[in-house]
């Protein structure tokens, strides 16, 4: 079946149909450029624009709504001036409301939208059309900023040093803000022109306002911008930032009695220094020394009984901000449909500083560190000339050891070896960015003091990748964007072994017909890739693409991925209605086509997708989608073992949520699959709740059923098993249900000045009906043990199978793989930004869990099992200090 050219022929049929109708962008309003004056008067940054300067700049105004009538004039008047100096640009922006009772104005952290209304300006220093930074302040004064890349996208984990105030009065709001040059990137000449925007939200309204109009069948943010002219004699972006910290961290633990490494406490104290440097008017140097990366917020706690490594956020400072040059694979396209296809994370930061991963020799007693430490980092990112984007992170983590304890004698055994991280990210536009290419490196080496850890994790890892992108015609209604990257790791006979029968690779395959496990080797080199064409304007979608990794594919010192041998292939398309009327104020609705094989040909997914979605009048939203997945071939159940079959399956999906800008908000989600192999349903819904202009309460219950016919428990040697390659798969059937919540308090005193309280509480059971084995491959045919003559028995926590009773087949044993785990995991957070870019932190992180295996949900019990455990305790106090000499 070829799925793009039948998606391509519904496509044209539709357009044609249609008379080509929102193929492309709407007419495009032309604006004016804004320009900005010079002042030699003090600016003081308190929210009233008093200042004679302010009256004498030119000012803007004449915005246009996106919503919620879009191209229609604003309801309210917008106006904005802009004022500059030797250090400085200067926004003061009057935003006229004739009701400013009703302005909504709820205090939040930096960078946490309180659907205040706002105001937001987005600058493009280098005028390069695709990136930029942006800036925003609410009518309650909570900072918003961050950066803009790929040309509609944004992240806000850059945190700039910059001022702003806003105030409300009897003809509205105002809002001031003073951003200081050294925050930005620019290039060097005596008269600058920036690209610029302005964007205002009224919240009761529902109002989007923007001055450069983006409309809503269209594509490209910061290619719209219009010119920021008047900017002459900056000089040079000089950028020195300095910050000294120190930190304390009490941790009140519980450990095994007479464990000699630990009397229950532990107090430890730090100091470190993080350093910005501007390396001309282009680049900035980020430095640490002595680091402190301890995240504050704690990772959620998760059940995971699949063969795919549990991916966590990255919740460190360092590695998150200004994360999105690094991303890799993404240009030029606003649309990445996905169908079953492994998409890697080509740079995983969690890497970095993780657990130590070596294996621990037999103790009677273990201190292992929670984390590696990490020596120094540096990141450098900017321009180089004109249109060449730079990134690059070199990081070193120290060698750790586990103190061990046996009979009284203590040792050490080296557990991580000293490490050196290294990424390169480059990328540059041409064409007025109608086409792009960039460049990913990755790196990671390895020192080993113990030979014994060269059997445990690779010598050295490298990946090298090309990406970029090319628009098909002028107005870049449809562009092509590709990536590939080949890999290369080096270890030991043992490490390689270990490595191709990983739960990525499993080479050790009975019925694998492309690969199988070389004991010989000392080195593996794969390669991966994915192409795709998205169709970017017009209310006509379309999105396609093939994507390849090979089985010998391995990118995980530095990046994720969850498995190999993988050819992959969609296409799909669309509609979407942008126009309001009295029934929805939007409407979509696609379908795809799906699927894939590995490099045998075996057929691993195969399926159609629908989604269909609607903004009602009152802004209520709605999405639901579903899946149908055919009969197909499944390579990993028996982990490494024969081939099986996927029975055909089906998925529903709900979600839904009332008008955001309320002061209660709820988003009810409902997902549910169901097929001979599995049932499982899944449900939820959270709440957000405003009682107050500054505290925001979010509580969201979830809870799901899974009932699994074929749980995997084991692979077990039996010779006289010749149907399955002289072992016996053992599988369970497994009823489980898991209940969680994700609670979250938010109390901000003043927009400097927090509190955040997160909780998140976790029962869930898992209980084994029944068992059976694998009757022969490349089917779904699963014998239950007590059946067809064969016995199982359980005694003592252990299961004793006799796969075929008075057969010659020898009888084997597996533990009960029932359980019942309880978690409650929360930290509070007291953050104060005493100084602008100053802040102390005031942590509390308290964790309690419980595992037992016995099987059966009981939600009073486990309850009540929750609040009796002995909680683990962490203190941590953070205080820095930014200076801008």
């Amino acid at each position: 079946m070829n799925y793009t050219l039948i998606a391509l022929a519904v496509l044209f049929a539709l357009e044609t149909a249609i008379g080509h109708a929102g193929t492309a962008d709407s007419a495009a309003v032309v604006r004016p450029d804004v320009r900005a004056m010079r002042t030699t008067q003090p600016i003081v940054i308190d929210g009233v624009l008093s200042e004679e300067a302010w009256r004498e700049a030119p000012q803007v105004s004449e915005f246009l709504q996106r919503d919620p009538t879009e191209w229609a004039p604003a309801s309210e008047r917008t106006s904005v001036r802009i004022l500059y100096d030797d250090n400085a640009l200067y926004v003061g922006a009057r935003l006229y409301d004739r009701h400013p009772d009703s302005i909504v104005a709820r205090v939040g952290r930096k960078d946490m939208d309180q659907s205040s209304d706002d105001f937001f300006v987005g600058l493009d220093p280098y005028n390069d059309h695709r990136t930029g930074f942006y800036f925003g302040i609410d009518a309650a004064g909570t900072y918003l900023d961050g950066v803009l890349y790929n040309d509609d996208w944004n992240d806000n984990s850059w945190d700039g040093v910059w001022e702003g105030r806003s105030t409300i009065d009897s003809l509205g709001w105002c809002v001031e803000m003073r951003i200081p040059f050294s925050q930005l990137r620019y290039h060097e000449s005596d008269e600058q022109i920036w690209g610029i925007d302005f964007e205002r939200h009224i919240r009761r309204k529902s109002e989007d306002d923007l001055y450069t109009f983006r409309p809503k069948n269209g594509s490209g943010f910061v290619s719209r911008f219009v010119h920021l002219v008047g900017l002459q004699n900056l000089g040079r972006s000089q950028q020195l930032e300095i910050m000294p910290y120190v930190t304390t961290r009490a941790e009140y633990l519980h450990y095994p009695s007479g464990d000699p490494f630990h009397d229950g406490s532990k107090y430890s104290p730090n100091l470190g220094l993080d350093l910005k440097l501007g390396l001309g008017s282009n680049l900035t140097l980020t430095g640490t020394v002595n680091p402190d990366f301890g995240q504050v917020e704690v990772d959620p706690a998760v059940v995971n009984l699949s063969d795919v490594e549990t991916y966590y956020q990255e919740k460190r400072p360092f590695f998150i901000e200004g994360a999105s040059i690094f991303n890799f694979g993404y240009g030029g396209v606003t649309n990445f449909w996905d169908f079953n296809f492994p998409v890697p994370t080509f740079f995983y930061t969690r890497r970095i500083g993780r657990a130590p991963q070596g294996s621990i020799p037999d103790a009677d007693y273990a201190d292992i560190p929670p984390g590696t430490r990490i020596l120094g980092a540096a990141k450098l990112t900017g321009k180089i000339g004109e249109s060449w984007n730079l990134g690059t992170i070199q990081a070193v983590t120290n060698r750790e050891y586990a103190r061990l304890s046996s009979g009284g004698t203590t040792t050490r055994a080296e557990i991580e070896p000293l490490t050196y991280y290294g990424i390169v990210r480059a990328q540059r536009e041409f064409n007025e960015a109608r086409q792009g290419i960039g460049l990913l490196i990755t790196s990671t080496v390895r020192s080993f003091a113990e030979d014994r850890l060269r059997s445990d994790m690779n010598n050295n890892s490298h990946v090298v990748g090309i990406d970029g992108w090319t628009s098909f015609d002028s107005d870049k209604t449809w562009v092509l964007s590709g990536w590939t990257e080949m890999s290369h790791v080096r270890g030991t006979h043992e490490r390689m072994i270990s490595l191709q029968e990983n739960s990525q690779h499993y080479f050790q395959r009975p019925d694998a017909k492309s690969y199988g496990v070389d004991s010989s080797t000392t080195s593996m080199t794969g390669f991966a890739g994915r192409f795709l064409v998205n169709k970017q304007k017009g209310n006509v979608l379309f999105n396609s693409s093939v994507g390849i990794i090979s089985p010998t594919f391995d990118q995980n010192d530095l990046g994720f991925l969850s498995r190999t041998d993988v050819i992959n292939m969609h296409a799909g398309g669309g509609y979407k209605w942008t126009d309001v009327t009295p029934f929805y104020r939007q409407l979509g609705a696609i379908a795809a086509g799906y699927q894939s094989f590995d490099f045998d040909g075996n057929l691993e997914a195969r399926g159609v997708y629908w989604e269909t979605w609607c903004e009602f009048p009152n802004y209520y939203y709605v999405d639901l989608w579903g899946w149908y997945n055919a009969e197909t071939i499944n390579t990993r159940r028996t982990r490494g073992g024969p081939l099986t079959l996927n029975p055909p399956g089906v998925q529903l999906s709900l979600y839904s949520n009332t008008d955001p800008n309320q002061q209660v908000v709820l988003s009810p989600y409902f997902h549910g699959y169901s097929s001979i192999s599995s049932k499982n349903w899944n449900g939820g819904l959270s709440v957000t709740w405003h009682p107050a202009s500054n505290i925001s309460l979010s509580i969201g219950p979830d809870y799901t059923r899974n009932i699994e016919n074929s749980q995997w428990v084991g692979a077990f040697d039996d010779p006289t098993a010749t149907a399955t390659y002289g072992k016996r798969y053992v599988f369970g059937k497994m009823d489980q249900t898991t209940l969680s919540a994700n609670i979250r308090l938010d109390w901000t005193f003043t927009p400097r000045l927090s509190l955040q309280v997160f909780v998140q509480p976790l029962i869930s059971a898992g209980d084994f009906l029944e068992f059976k084995e694998l009757a022969r491959p490349g089917s779904y045919d699963l014998p239950v043990y007590g059946t067809r003559g064969s016995t199982i028995s359980l005694n003592d926590g252990t299961y004793t199978v006799d796969p075929d009773g008075i057969g010659p087949a020898a009888s084997f044993s597996f533990g009960n793989p029932q359980y019942n785990f309880t978690s409650i995991r929360g930290n509070c957070v007291l953050r104060w930004e005493y100084l602008p870019g100053s802040v102390l932190f005031l942590v509390w992180t308290q964790s309690r869990s419980n595992d037992q295996q016995i099987g059966g949900f009981e939600f009073g019990p486990s309850v009540d099992k929750l609040w009796h455990m002995v909680p683990d305790n962490i203190f941590m106090i953070k205080l820095s200090y930014w200076w801008n000499p």
